[in-house]
């Protein structure tokens, strides 16, 4: 038997709370899970600082990506067995996809990319490539194997069912993270029928269709994704968070510009201040490794790294006003001008924040972005996009939802103690 058909002497089975069982019998899955690399993922939060708004949220990337495993083996072992149009040799690697898909996931991730100019998906594939325990493991499988695992994650693989299985508008990766988010910050909105959705999915060449009969747990699952994304991902109390993580990190990344000594080196930020981020650097870091520093810089003598790191780690976070950019920019300019007088830097303490999304659409020509579109199998066997026969997928169908914030520290603005009138004028134009 080679390593690819390989089983387990017995199943072994993680307990959890949003698929009861997860079931693993392949030892190419246990072996990845093993692996250092995936272990890490322990050490990530899969809602980053939302567990300062939902003290629940503290369930990491780890269990997100065992979760979207799950989804994908009950598919390819159940749903889609013996049919026609799948074939049994893309399962091992449609599994592995699925568990290896986040890997790459830095500390509070989309924070993070977004100061160091990162992309979680490159260190994916750099983990699945290069000189890695991961690495080691899908090479025993077959010398082309990492090649093809990283292929299907970044939707390069030629097979596009297997990728549609873990990237499109209705894949195991969205079916996973609305129900664990759900569960772990409390709220009912991610909650929708995935029994149902499961039994109605048909592989196609190119991607998997949901059976007409399935169209209303269908409707019911872009609405959950829908509610998700404003009552807890765009949260405004998260997003403050964010933001004061951002001004951290941009803080701590210009003071190094400045030759700015620092009383506690930043080591682990040496090469990512640079921009040359090795696979060996990224990998050691972690949510404990940024929290050491935040804590520790709470000592700094520089001013706003120290006040910043004190309300990050004692959560005393921003406020906000709603703000409209396009039409308040001259109220910003004058705001900009009040903070600085009253020796507040407003490139850290007035801060514009956008959430934007896009609950569905379906796919229009010359995008840059390829939304593949759900489509329905009909009775007759025609294929037909979702909303073309959904009025309530059709009426939310490719309308963007954009909402604008302005962050800023209530604390300082209504601390009287100097700069008394500016501070006033600043009130007032808040409006607060």
């Amino acid at each position: 038997m080679g390593y690819s058909t390989e089983k387990l002497s017995e199943e072994k089975v993680f307990k959890d709370p949003v698929h009861r069982y997860i079931h693993v019998r392949d030892r190419v899955i246990w072996d990845l899970i093993g692996t250092k690399e995936f272990q890490r993922l322990r050490r990530i939060k899969q809602l980053g600082t939302t567990y300062l708004t939902f003290h629940g949220a503290e369930h990491s990337r780890f269990n997100h990506s065992l979760g979207v495993y799950e989804i994908i083996r009950r598919i390819v072992d159940d749903v889609f067995f013996d049919r026609p149009e799948w074939s049994k040799e893309e399962r091992l690697l449609s599994l592995c996809a699925a568990l290896l898909h986040d890997l790459g996931h830095g500390p509070f991730s989309h924070s993070f990319e977004k100061v160091f100019d990162l992309d979680h998906e490159h260190f994916t594939q750099e983990i699945v490539l290069g000189n890695t325990e991961v690495n080691k493991v899908l090479t025993k499988v077959h010398p082309n194997f990492p090649k093809q695992v990283a292929e299907v994650i970044a939707k390069t693989y030629h097979n596009k069912l297997v990728v549609s299985l873990i990237s499109s508008q209705i894949d195991a990766d969205r079916m996973d993270y609305l129900q664990r988010d759900a569960y772990f910050t409390g709220v009912s909105y991610g909650h929708f029928d995935m029994e149902r959705i499961l039994r109605v999915m048909r592989p196609k060449e190119d991607q998997v269709v949901i059976k007409h009969s399935g169209m209303h747990a269908v409707e019911d699952y872009i609405m959950s994704r829908y509610q998700m994304y404003w009552q807890v991902y765009f949260h405004p109390v998260t997003r403050s968070a964010e933001v004061i993580l951002t001004k951290i990190l941009h803080r701590a990344k210009d003071l190094h510009g400045q030759n700015y000594s620092f009383k506690y080196e930043p080591i682990h930020f040496y090469s990512l201040f640079a921009g040359k981020t090795t696979l060996e650097d990224y990998l050691k870091l972690d949510e404990a490794i940024m929290l050491y520093y935040f804590q520790i810089w709470q000592e700094e003598e520089d001013n706003i790294l120290r006040d910043l790191c004190q309300r990050f780690m004692d959560r005393n976070l921003y406020k906000y006003v709603e703000f409209d950019p396009a039409k308040e920019y001259k109220k910003l300019a004058e705001l900009s001008t009040l903070f600085s007088k009253a020796g507040l830097e407003p490139e850290y303490y007035l801060v514009v924040d956008s959430s934007s999304d896009l609950p569905y659409d379906f796919y229009r020509p010359g995008e840059e972005e390829e939304r593949l579109p759900i489509h329905l199998l009909m009775k007759n066997g025609d294929i037909r996009e979702l909303s073309r026969e959904s009025e309530i997928v059709d009426a939310i169908s490719g309308k963007r939802r954009t909402d604008h914030k302005l962050y800023f520290p209530y604390d300082l603005i209504t601390d009287e103690s100097s700069k008394k009138n500016i501070k006033k004028q600043i009130r007032t134009l808040l409006e607060i």
